[in-house]
């Protein structure tokens, strides 16, 4: 398993909320899993927070006695804390983990999923020297000794959900390592076509992982606690029914260069270490194709997709969802 704190929202989602068909085309789009993880490209680096310093070599998750018992707990702490401290928390803009306590010997672990190379990386692709994108876009779990009680408590929450049996907990781990190593896209964004309507894309980061991670130890046998209320933050986007566009061969390597011309431009507006007056010229000019041309291009299962954008357009949310039980 990838060795995993940051941002931090499918699969039970998928299942919970309704099946659009329109055309041709069954909504919400099912998440595409790979056989295996593919190679990390050197190109792509996690800046300035690492990922996982402290976390176990990938595939070794731990495993206990039978009959061993574990408290299961639901952690969330405000985005980039170590910065902010608990600013983004009052937009409920939280990270999500899981921790574990071993009764018998009394280890703590934490377990997160997140991006290797940062949110900002995930959601947004590089433009190249020679006009093409290249993304640097995958997530994994980690898991690390320890529970840092003040971080998941201070600004944010730690709360025992479940009581586990060790085979229940071997179980989850084995289902983490193959979780981990076909699911490795990071997806930032939700896409619906308008609040609390039918949903197009689903996103898969650290909130969705802890979701489907609880509904995978509901099944192995956890007793979850469903007195314990559980919010998670989602990134929005508000859409018509999205269009496909192609894959990045049949956009960039074919002969559709007005189209590809569209999205480099697009793209070109979300490069990091930009001077700030080109900053400032990029904000207004995503502004303008977003909002007022009502144009988003995202990028799902590795194909392209053109969002025609509605009002609301974006927005926060911080939903809840029941545990298992």
């Amino acid at each position: 398993m990838a060795a995993a704190t940051g941002f931090s929202v499918l699969a039970l989602a998928v299942i919970l909320l309704p099946l659009v068909q329109s055309g041709n085309q069954a909504w919400p789009m099912p998440y595409k899993r790979l056989a295996s993880r593919p190679p990390q490209n050197p190109y792509c680096q996690a800046g300035v927070v690492p990922f996982c310093p402290t976390g176990r070599a990938p595939n070794t998750m731990p495993h206990f006695k039978p009959t061993d018992q574990l408290y299961v707990y639901a952690m969330k702490a405000p985005v980039w804390e170590f910065k902010f401290g608990d600013r983004l928390a009052k937009y409920h803009i939280m990270h999500d983990a899981i921790g574990f306590h071993h009764v018998q010997s009394g280890a703590n672990f934490t377990m997160e999923w997140y991006e290797l190379y940062q949110l900002f990386n995930c959601t947004f692709a590089h433009v190249l020297k020679n006009d093409t994108l290249f993304w640097c876009n995958q997530g994994a779990a980690c898991i690390y000794n320890g529970i840092d009680e003040k971080h998941w408590k201070q600004n944010g929450t730690l709360v025992k959900v479940a009581d586990m049996s060790g085979d229940v907990f071997n179980q989850f781990a084995n289902w983490t390592e193959q979780d981990n190593n076909t699911g490795v896209y990071y997806e930032t964004w939700t896409v619906r076509s308008k609040p609390d309507g039918p949903l197009w894309f689903d996103s898969w980061e650290c909130a969705t992982w802890v979701i489907r991670a609880f509904a995978a130890m509901g099944k192995f046998g956890a007793k979850f606690d469903t007195s314990v209320h559980l919010n998670y933050t989602r990134m929005n986007i508000y859409s018509k029914e999205p269009v496909l566009l192609g894959n990045a061969s049949t956009i960039f390597n074919g002969t559709e260069k007005k189209l590809a011309n569209e999205v480099l431009k697009f793209y070109r507006l979300f490069q990091s270490h930009q001077s700030m007056p080109h900053l400032i010229e990029s904000m207004l000019a995503a502004f303008w194709e977003t909002v007022v041309e009502g144009k988003f291009y995202l990028f799902y299962n590795e194909q392209y997709w053109m969002l025609p954008i509605v009002q609301p357009h974006f927005k926060l949310t911080y939903e809840g969802y029941p545990l298992p039980g």
